[in-house]
């Protein structure tokens, strides 16, 4: 009996595979633990629209990415922050505070894609790499500039 599994399932496949398996198994555990359903013609065409729907989505924002990358690549983005004497910060800068900064600059950056090794503690001036999307990312320069208060 052919099934699309409708969660992963050990030893079978993932979630949306259409599956050859026995009839007993098929209906006494797959289909009844709510893991499968019987495959169509009409729901296997289906699965092939969502899926060619999201690769081209994924080939979208792959693209949209790679040139945000170029434009990114080598930019210098000051964020301002108040300091004690000696140049120490109260506080410390973080990734939410560089996607503040790039999002000044008109550029959307969510914070999950900001690494830091570490909050950056004194002013200065930091290389910051920006992992956009899988196998693209950006370095930018973020120059922490102290304001004493």
């Amino acid at each position: 009996m052919r099934v699309i599994l409708l969660k992963d399932v050990k030893g079978q496949g993932k979630k949306g595979d259409v599956i050859d398996v026995s009839d007993s198994y098929a209906r006494n555990f797959l289909i009844k633990g709510g893991y499968a359903e019987q495959a169509t013609s009409v729901k296997i065409n289906d699965i092939a629209q969502k899926k060619a729907a999201a690769d081209f989505h994924k080939a979208e924002e792959l693209k949209a990415s790679r040139e945000l990358a170029a434009e990114l690549k080598g930019k210098k983005f000051t964020i301002k922050v108040k300091a004690g004497t000696g140049g120490r910060l109260f506080g410390s800068v973080t990734a939410a505070d560089v996607a503040a900064a790039l999002a000044e600059g008109g550029y959307t950056v969510d914070k999950k894609k900001i690494v830091l090794s570490s909050p950056l503690r004194e002013a200065g001036s930091y290389d910051v790499e920006l992992r956009l999307f899988e196998g693209v990312s950006a370095k930018i320069t973020v120059l922490v500039e102290a304001v004493t208060a």
